[in-house]
C-alpha cells in the first residue's frame, strides 16, 4: 500500500456540511468521500425541504388558477380542447389540470422514486458499461450530491416570485432565465425545438458536470468514460422532452 493510499484511508470523513460545500468548491473531495460513505441521506433532505418550500411557494403566491390558464396557454392542443369544449367539460379539463399540481407537495417522495431510478441506471451503466466497480449506496450519494444545484435554482425561483414575478408570467417548465429557451418562449419557433434551448441551462450543465466528476470518483473510470455515460442519458432526455412537446402540443 502506498503512503498516499494510506493516508487517504486513515483520513477523517467529512462532516455533512463539509460534503456539501465542497460539492461547489472542490468537488472530488466530496465524492472521494462518497465512495468511502456514502452519506446520501443529506443532500436527500435539503433536496426534500427545498422541494416542498419551493411547492407551497408556487401554489400560494402564483396560485392554481393562474398556473393552470398558463399550462393551456403554452399548449396548442389544450387550447382546442377548452376552445370547442362545453362551459362543464373545459371545468372538468381545468380541474384535472389543476390536480396536477398538488402533487408539488409530493416532492420528496417523487425525488426519492427518481433518484433511485437514476442512480440504478447510472451504476449499470459505469459497472457494465464501463468496467465501474461502484455500489448502490455509493451512486445514490453522486445523485443526491450532484443534483444539489437544482435546489440552489429553486430557491432563484422562490426569490423571484417574492422579488414580483407576475402570476401570468410564471412558466412552470422555465421560470428563471438561466438558459437560451427562457428569453424565446414567446417567440414563433416551433415548440419542439424549445426544450432543447431550455436543456442549455447553467445549473443543468453544472449537474451534469458534477454528476460525470461523482461517477468517474466512485466508479473508478476516467471523465471520458463517465461523461459519455452522463451526457449521452442527458441528451436522450432531451430527446424525449422533444417528442413530447411534438406530440403533445
Amino acid at each position: 500500500m502506498s503512503e498516499s493510499t494510506a493516508t487517504a484511508i486513515e483520513a477523517p470523513l467529512l462532516n455533512p456540511a463539509q460534503r456539501v460545500g465542497n460539492v461547489f468548491a472542490a468537488p472530488v473531495k466530496t465524492f472521494a468521500d462518497v465512495r468511502r460513505s456514502s452519506g446520501w441521506w443529506v443532500p436527500f433532505l435539503i433536496a426534500a425541504v427545498v422541494g416542498l418550500l419551493y411547492g407551497w411557494v408556487v401554489l400560494h403566491q402564483i396560485g392554481v388558477n393562474t398556473l393552470v390558464d398558463g399550462t393551456i396557454h403554452q399548449s396548442s392542443r389544450l387550447e382546442s380542447q377548452i376552445s370547442s369544449a362545453t362551459p362543464e367539460d373545459a371545468a372538468v379539463i381545468r380541474s384535472r389540470i389543476a390536480m396536477n399540481f398538488k402533487f408539488l407537495y409530493a416532492a420528496p417522495v417523487f425525488s426519492l422514486i427518481f433518484g433511485l431510478i437514476a442512480s440504478g441506471v447510472l451504476l449499470a451503466s459505469a459497472n457494465f458499461g464501463a468496467g465501474g466497480k461502484a455500489d448502490f449506496s455509493q451512486m445514490m450519494g453522486v445523485w443526491y450530491y450532484a443534483t444539489l444545484p437544482l435546489t440552489v435554482f429553486y430557491l432563484l425561483v422562490i426569490a423571484a416570485i417574492y422579488g414580483g414575478v407576475a402570476g401570468d408570467q410564471f412558466n412552470m417548465k422555465n421560470p428563471i432565465g438561466t438558459n437560451i429557451g427562457f428569453y424565446l418562449l414567446d417567440s414563433d419557433l416551433p415548440k419542439m425545438i424549445l426544450p432543447v434551448l431550455s436543456a442549455i441551462d447553467l445549473f443543468a450543465l453544472l449537474t451534469a458536470a458534477l454528476l460525470t466528476i461523482g461517477v468517474s470518483t466512485v466508479a473508478g473510470i476516467s471523465r471520458g468514460a463517465a461523461a459519455a455515460i452522463v451526457f449521452g442519458w442527458w441528451i436522450l432526455f432531451i430527446l424525449l422532452q422533444v417528442a413530447g412537446a411534438a406530440f403533445g402540443g
